[in-house]
């Protein structure tokens, strides 16, 4: 169902407006990763997803599993719940599994949907470390819904260098934490 909605989504999108995918090269090829993106409004995850080629596993959150439709659905286009407010262990085992197995896992380290900067949360990079699988940010820049693209014409996409985590201590994961916030704002100044 994944590639199903994907197809109807790129013709959606294409319909309405152009999608510009900058570094793309730099997506690895031979390893599962974690792409991390901006989270200003829902498109960017339909955007993400036609700019990887590969399919992505997206963590979201759990409330948006609560109505079993959407629920059922979600699942359908991989994507799994997270308890954002209590993460438990198994919130990691099932990333660093499909990570492990090769497959891309998508991360929005903001945690929600926002306008404005905000401090990213440490899941991003815990499961990198856990999983020995490189992070590749993102910065998104355009419209947040459909609407805005009929308007706006253009979405862009950048991706940048993977950044690879190893630390045996924790209060590192901050510092990287720190490093991928810095490297997904200076992708920001490379879209010009």
């Amino acid at each position: 169902m994944y590639n199903f909605t994907l197809n109807i989504a790129k013709l959606v999108v294409r319909s309405l407006g152009k999608v510009e995918v900058k570094n793309e090269h730099l997506l690895p090829k031979n390893e599962g990763y974690i792409v991390t993106c901006t989270h200003r409004g829902w498109l960017e995850i339909v955007i993400l997803g036609m700019c990887v080629p590969k399919e992505i596993h997206f963590m979201a959150k759990k409330e948006l599993f609560e109505n079993k439709l959407i629920g059922y659905l979600l699942h359908k286009i991989n994507a799994f719940p997270v308890d954002r407010k209590n993460p438990s262990p198994s919130s990691i085992k099932k990333p660093v599994k499909l990570l492990k197995s090769g497959e891309v896992v998508g991360i929005f380290p903001s945690g929600t949907r926002t306008a404005e900067e905000v401090p990213l949360k440490r899941g991003a990079v815990t499961i990198a470390n856990l999983s020995q699988a490189p992070i590749v940010p993102a910065h998104y820049v355009g419209p947040r819904n459909l609407k805005e693209l009929k308007k706006m014409k253009k979405a862009t996409i950048i991706f940048g260098e993977p950044i690879y985590v190893k630390t045996t201590n924790k209060d590192e994961l901050s510092t990287y934490t720190e490093l991928l916030n810095n490297k997904t704002n200076l992708l920001e100044d490379q879209i010009g």
